[in-house]
């Protein structure tokens, strides 16, 4: 056993609130993975190396994931769930499947609005919702920066924005909308924007490209897509607005992760977890996606806005779970047309 898997043992070993009967098992930790490959898979493959802790990963959209989970129910082997957004992970709380984790995991990110209110999961990092634009296109436009997402409806903006409606970020935007305003609010934005020409796109990439070529004065994305461009040509001119006022327009999302009631290991799971909010991976979240880290130890890569001066929406992330209904409510709004 290495002496850095030896001290994370001793570290939890006096969490014993947090499981009645640890095992330390010499098992490979299963974690069943919402995120890319591309992305989690690079930090998971250095926790094996630093800790010797082996791992099994199951890698999957975080929907259909979760709902795996859900149909195993007692019999899922999974140890581990990380997952791309707060809702997958509060419909398994909300199951009663997921362990409270340990006040010291919770501690470390900076945000209580970016655990479970309950401590059934914690957020890794963080996912802006902004509207990216070209200042050239808005000028031209005799346009100014609109203070709301619903300002996108009004008729000087027809035809001059961009959205993904399949996109999972967008879903659970659209989701957290549902949440805090209403189906009859929600489904009228949609149809008002569709009224009012809005551009659909099959993802966020496009919609930069889209903003940059002047196809559209900009769209709804998450913020770290613009970085991606900027990383290849600096020279780019576009740029992102975050809506003011705890506007819908500026949610805030988590990539967050889980520890399974079916798990068999414990203290590795925990290990993990904890391993994903130390300062090497909160870096590297920052560093390789350009996300948010939310552990207060460790600052974004790029240059971005504090995430305590985004004027964010008020919301529960765990209620953002009925994602199929908002799939369902974006289809009939005839979005997907």
């Amino acid at each position: 056993m290495s002496v850095l898997r030896l001290s994370l043992l001793l570290l939890v070993a006096g969490l014993s609130c947090f499981i009645a009967a640890p095992v330390l098992g010499d098992d490979v930790l299963t974690v069943y993975s919402g995120r890319n490959e591309s992305l989690i898979g690079p930090i998971l493959t250095q926790f094996t190396e630093d800790t010797g802790i082996e791992t099994e990963i199951l890698y999957g959209g975080t929907s259909a994931v979760a709902n795996q989970i859900l149909t195993e129910g007692e019999n899922s082997p999974a140890d581990v769930f990380i997952a791309q957004d707060g809702g997958a992970l509060g419909a398994l709380a909300a199951a009663n499947m997921l362990h409270k984790l340990p006040d010291a995991t919770l501690e470390r990110v900076a945000d209580a609005a970016f655990v479970s209110p309950d401590g059934r999961w914690t957020g890794l990092s963080g996912r802006a919702r902004a509207f990216v634009y070209s200042p050239e296109s808005l000028e031209e436009h005799g346009l100014e920066l609109p203070n709301s997402i619903f300002d996108l409806t009004g008729e000087e903006w027809s035809g001059l924005v961009g959205w993904a409606p399949t996109n999972a970020s967008f879903v659970a935007n659209v989701t957290a909308m549902r949440v805090l305003l209403g189906e009859e609010e929600t489904a009228a934005w949609l149809a008002d924007m569709i009224a009012n020409g809005v551009q659909a796109y099959p993802k966020n990439t496009p919609i930069v490209q889209a903003t940059i070529d002047g196809e559209v004065v900009g769209g709804l994305v998450n913020h770290y897509y613009l970085f991606r461009f900027l990383a290849e040509d600096p020279g780019i001119t576009a740029t992102l607005h975050f809506f003011p006022g705890g506007d819908l327009g500026s949610l805030v999302n988590i990539a967050g992760a889980g520890i399974l009631k079916t798990t068999d290991q414990p203290y590795d799971a925990l290990a993990l977890v904890d391993y994903l909010l130390s300062d090497t991976a909160q870096a590297y979240f920052a560093q390789s996606a350009y996300e948010y880290p939310l552990a207060a130890t460790v600052d974004p890569s790029v240059d971005l806005p504090p995430l305590a001066d985004i004027e964010m929406p008020e919301i529960d992330l765990s209620d953002l779970a009925n994602l199929q209904g908002t799939l369902d409510m974006i289809e009939e709004s005839g979005a997907l047309d």
